[in-house]
């Protein structure tokens, strides 16, 4: 729930930067000068961006939650006993031995939502953030093809 919390604030504090930036930019606009103009053309694309950015995670963080809550429903979830690191991760080597389990699962059953979820749990425990967004995404793109069809 800290995480949640720490994400919606955190999105609320960019959105809120998004926002002085763009009235700037427009404050800018309204100089009559070219350069300055210019200069506010050049605020108001950031702010856009960063706006596209900001939604793009946010569906991203709410599709992986929504299956996140549909696997744990079915009990799909893998046991979480991997020794952990002072830091609390888990412990990358342990992590690592128990991934073959999660790849052949996939292979097995490339089609699966849960098989690809269950993968990017297994990347993320083993420190591979990159491999596990991708096979989240996997996952979230299975699991909406599903339900459209």
């Amino acid at each position: 729930m800290k995480s949640k919390l720490a994400g919606l604030v955190m999105a609320a504090l960019l959105l809120l930067y998004l926002v002085v930036v763009a009235q700037y930019a427009f404050v800018l606009f309204g100089t009559g000068q070219p350069v300055a103009q210019a200069m506010g053309a050049a605020l108001l694309v950031l702010p856009l961006i960063g706006a596209w950015a900001l939604a793009v995670e946010l569906v991203f963080a709410f599709r992986a939650e929504r299956l996140l809550g549909l696997l744990r429903a079915e009990g799909g979830l893998p046991v979480d006993d991997l020794p952990r690191l002072p830091s609390g991760r888990p412990d990358p080597a342990a992590a690592d031995a128990q991934f073959p389990v999660y790849q052949a699962e996939v292979e097995q059953s490339p089609d699966s939502w849960r098989a690809w979820f269950r993968l990017s749990l297994a990347y993320d425990a083993s420190g591979d953030r990159k491999r596990a967004r991708w096979a989240m995404r996997e996952s979230i793109r299975l699991e909406r093809a599903r339900s459209r069809g």
